[in-house]
């Protein structure tokens, strides 16, 4: 093969230059060597985080027409408070603390317990359902200890590490074991998945706490258990510090959300079968299925076919792996993307921006006697796209629905958020404006197709 030369010296890019010497235990001393001295060194900097929030309890009654009749449609409901334990690690001296999004989704109150038992409030500077981050930030006037974030990429599986959380009422535990695997993905659903792997037990109240190398550093934010029973006897993942830090610094410049670099390009998996049919020597990489026009895919001189085989140097295992690289680079910076095609190699400077709004959303809520009664939608472009989690081989023009009132006539013919409103009684719909428009117009039927998941779906009414 022609271009296995080429492939091997870009695989051999990836090797960390100065990697350091690993060694194993080579007497009886050593092993009876304790972790005690760096967990003392890092325990101040890994905190409680509790959460609590309003949970509304529906009533068992609604939805029957005698209750609904005798309290107006206003069902007797009740509220009651939940609380959320997890741990955080505090990586800014100012009070800067990283945790799982999950921890906090939806919380009213956050509180941080550190490890001596003092107790703070704090607020969400930052936080990412998609990623499953958070950055919080303790309100005090008072110099915390920190855990600084190490790098990542230098992690090598095999490395011994350390698992430590704090969850309330238990205290602060800590678990050893070794990296047994990077750059996992499917590990649970998201944007992309690209985890570290250990098999240091992560109990279920240390979500949102470190993993930690024989440094003291943070390499990774435990965030995951796989096991049958949920227990900690299982796989432990963990976020990489790497994907930490871009973060941690979207936060402090004081970004309202966590952009990811708008590509315009699909991606799949180079399977053993796409492999072997492109004349690639293993399964490995991103195959560019789809570039849209004008995006800075298209700009960079990515087309489909190609096979993504490294990001600044490093290797790509899969579409999620690319997904991650990219994002650690940051938006406004550039990356040099590797590419394989027809047995030739060749890089390619892929600008890194976020996803534009071409046209303005004009987010509206539709009202009245309709169909659409009680949704909102907007103009669909790259940039709501990406905020709706849509895949990107769909068209980027027309009307979105972006939420549903529950209750309301839209939730009851089915409409779901992410669908895109095609056509209205044969009436193209271009606008939400054009869409408001037909739905005031009130015809006696009423004949709608919508886009979901790139499927047509057509519905009548009356």
């Amino acid at each position: 093969m022609l271009f296995a030369a080429p492939l091997f010296v870009a695989l051999a890019l990836v090797t960390p230059a100065a990697a350091e010497e690993r060694t194993v235990p080579q007497s009886r001393t050593e092993m009876q060597l304790s972790f005690a001295p760096l967990v003392k060194k890092v325990e101040n900097a890994v905190v409680n985080v509790y959460a609590e929030r309003s949970v509304e309890r529906r009533s068992i009654f609604e939805g029957d027409p005698f209750f609904e009749e005798f309290f107006g449609q206003r069902m007797p409901n009740r509220s009651e408070k939940q609380s959320s334990l997890g741990s955080g690690v505090i990586v800014g001296a100012n009070g800067i603390v990283v945790t799982n999004n999950h921890v906090i989704e939806g919380a009213s109150d956050i509180k941080v317990a550190l490890a001596d038992g003092r107790e703070f409030e704090s607020t969400v500077v930052l936080k990412d359902e998609r990623i499953d981050l958070a950055v919080l930030k303790i309100k005090g006037d008072v110099k915390f200890s920190t855990l600084p974030l190490g790098d990542s990429d230098a992690v090598q599986v095999g490395d011994l590490v350390l698992a430590i959380g704090n969850p309330f009422g238990v205290g602060q535990t800590v678990t050893s074991g070794i990296v047994s695997a990077l750059a996992r993905n499917q590990v649970r659903s998201g944007d992309f998945g690209f985890f570290i792997q250990t098999d240091a037990a992560i109990n279920p109240g240390n979500s949102g706490g470190g993993l930690v190398n024989m440094n003291g550093e943070l390499i990774g934010i435990n965030t995951a258990i796989f096991s049958r029973g949920g227990g900690s006897n299982g796989v432990g993942f963990a976020i990489p510090a790497n994907l930490v830090k871009t973060f941690v610094a979207s936060a402090e410049h004081g970004n309202a959300t966590f952009d990811r670099p708008f590509i315009g390009a699909t991606f799949d998996a180079v399977t053993s079968e796409v492999a072997e049919a492109l004349g690639l020597d293993r399964a490995r990489g991103a195959l560019i299925s789809r570039v849209q026009a004008g995006s800075p895919a298209e700009k960079a001189g990515m087309k489909p076919g190609q096979v993504v085989t490294a990001v600044n140097g490093i290797a790509v295992e899969h579409p999620d792996a690319l997904g991650y690289r990219l994002t650690t680079v940051g938006i406004g910076g550039t990356a040099k993307i590797t590419v394989i095609a027809n047995g030739k190699q060749e890089e390619l400077t892929l600008a890194l921006d976020r996803a534009p709004e071409t046209t303005p959303r004009d987010e509206r809520l539709i009202e009245g006697r309709n169909p659409f009664s009680g949704a909102v939608v907007a103009n669909l472009s790259p940039r709501v796209a990406d905020e709706l989690r849509m895949p990107t081989n769909q068209t980027t023009s027309g009307v979105v629905v972006t939420q549903v009132n529950r209750g309301s006539p839209a939730a009851r013919i089915g409409l779901q958020p992410r669908d895109i409103v095609i056509e209205l009684n044969g009436a193209p719909v271009t606008t939400t404006e054009t869409l408001e428009a037909m739905v005031n117009e009130n015809p006696s039927f009423w004949r709608v197709e919508i886009e979901r998941d790139g499927q047509r779906i057509r519905q009548f009414f009356r």
